[in-house]
């Protein structure tokens, strides 16, 4: 199989009513109020192939959950065409659910006053999965996961990472193909998180399991994805892998020099001065204006340097950027 997702001039808009305000307006808008079309997509294609590691994002109400429900065959389209593993979603939904898993950071497929244990087990009938494989999968998630301390704890006991490895491990039970990921980490703290995305990348290595992940936290999309696609007000403003999103927007690097002298004075268009101060000396180098070659060598005219630090804006910065460029 080529591609697990492709859809072409994917589209769904909403019929709503107009309504008036006041009391005169809610009859009036119960016997004379029109139907409007929302468009939440518009006529967006792409294709994922087996084991990508795909970022789906967008601000809120860019149409990111319109198109996961579409994808997982829960909303019908308007327009145009859709196929996730063969299979069109909204056609076949059954037969999908056995091929894709889905974990959503604010809701839960777990029951909150029973342990892990008791849903991996009602999920092992409803996908079928015979008895010795169901046991041998579990084991081989348990190690994984490291869930085990806690497999017989009610779900109410938890803390939120550890219910996000349970909720891994449920979405994983059946060996789906395709893994969607709706906010993984929202809600955990830093090493909940750290944990979290080391396991999505030890999943995509190993079982080659395909990821589409939505996040608003950029870290996510660094750590874990390869291709980011970028979803503003219904459409596609951006696909790309991460390597040739920062190649093409990045225009600025961070610069920190660790000098001999405790200030030192460097006039240079295109460099700001960030930070002159206890032997440190940071600067934003627009590398439109002057390279990075250049700003070093003029250093090195005022004093010597003991170490040299080059780094790339935040994730969040760049796409800040490619925001302001596809509304000027």
């Amino acid at each position: 199989m080529d591609y697990v997702i492709q859809a072409k001039k994917l589209s769904k808009s909403f019929i709503t009513r107009q309504t008036f305000p006041g009391i005169w307006g809610a009859i009036k808008s119960l016997c004379f109020s029109k139907k409007q079309e929302i468009p939440a997509i518009k006529e967006i294609s792409f294709s994922i192939k087996p084991g990508e590691r795909v970022a789906f994002i967008g601000s809120n109400g860019a149409g990111k959950s319109t198109t996961i429900k579409m994808l997982t065959g829960i909303l019908h389209p308007s327009s145009g065409s859709i196929e996730v593993l063969g299979l069109v979603p909204w056609k076949n939904r059954h037969a999908l659910g056995y091929k894709i898993g889905t974990v959503f950071g604010q809701r839960t497929q777990l029951w909150h006053h029973l342990p892990p244990s008791d849903t991996f087990d009602l999920l092992a009938k409803i996908y079928e999965i015979d008895r010795p494989t169901y046991e041998s999968r579990l084991k081989e998630l348990l190690d994984v996961f490291e869930i085990e301390p806690f497999f017989h704890k009610p779900v109410r006991q938890l803390s939120l990472g550890e219910r996000m490895r349970c909720e891994l491990v449920a979405s994983l039970l059946h060996r789906p193909e395709i893994l969607f990921l709706d906010e993984p980490t929202i809600g955990l703290d830093i090493n909940a998180k750290l944990k979290i995305r080391g396991l999505l990348n030890r999943l995509s290595k190993e079982y080659r399991i395909t990821l589409f992940l939505t996040s608003h936290d950029t870290a996510d999309i660094e750590q874990v994805c390869e291709r980011v696609i970028i979803l503003d007000q219904g459409s596609i403003i951006l696909d790309s892998t991460l390597k040739e999103l920062k190649k093409t927007y990045v225009k600025k690097k961070i610069l920190t020099l660790t000098t001999d002298e405790e200030h030192f004075l460097l006039d240079l268009a295109g460099v700001k001065v960030l930070e002159n101060t206890n032997h440190h000396f940071v600067c934003e180098v627009n590398i439109e204006t002057v390279s990075i070659d250049r700003v070093i060598q003029e250093t090195l005219k005022k004093t010597s340097l003991k170490d040299v630090t080059i780094e790339d804006p935040s994730m969040e910065e760049i796409i800040r950027t490619l925001y302001g460029t596809a509304h000027v």
